[in-house]
């Protein structure tokens, strides 16, 4: 995950709130080497995701994500998002819904971040599929969609940010690429 700045006392006290009222310790993330990760300001609307729902990206992001879309169409390979921004409150509900749900926090860390870690607060992540494969599976990894983003996606800024064995602990995430800042 790229290096972010240190956070403010009042951003930090707000995840150390959350990660108490979540039951997680608060050496958790960084145990993981994960960073903090600020919510976007400047965020636009990207269009409709695979199950309808509104979404959106930062600025750059956004103008990055359309343009790496119709690339790919014009080589007949379809993008589609799944999910980009998200903010602090929605990871934290995601996180306790998953606990809620009896998930222990090895398998939800496994698939999602904690609330002040994520890098879809920033605007500038985007989770990717496309029609003919199920969401968020490495299946993605199989299709046309997937080797079509292994090879061009960083003509556009994006880097797939969990690659098999990466060192935060998170499973393979085929799916998930992030924008870098120009």
């Amino acid at each position: 995950m790229p290096a972010s700045p240190q956070p403010s006392a009042e951003y930090e006290a707000r995840i150390l709130q959350a990660l108490q009222e979540l039951g997680i310790p608060a050496s958790y993330a960084t145990n993981r080497r994960q960073s903090f990760q600020f919510e976007g300001t400047d965020l636009v609307f990207i269009g409709l995701d695979m199950a309808g729902r509104e979404q959106r990206l930062e600025r750059h992001a956004a103008t990055q994500w359309q343009a790496m879309r119709a690339a790919a169409e014009i080589a007949s390979v379809a993008l589609a998002a799944i999910s980009a921004f998200r903010s602090f409150d929605y990871q934290k509900q995601i996180i306790a819904r998953k606990l809620a749900a009896g998930q222990s926090i090895e398998q939800i860390l496994r698939v999602s971040a904690l609330p002040g870690f994520s890098e879809h607060h920033t605007g500038r992540a985007i989770d990717i599929g496309t029609p003919s494969s199920p969401p968020l599976t490495e299946a993605f990894e199989q299709t046309a969609a997937y080797a079509w983003l292994s090879r061009h996606a960083q003509d556009f800024g994006f880097t797939l940010t969990y690659p098999r064995g990466n060192p935060h602990g998170v499973c393979f995430e085929p799916w998930h690429w992030f924008c870098r800042e120009t």
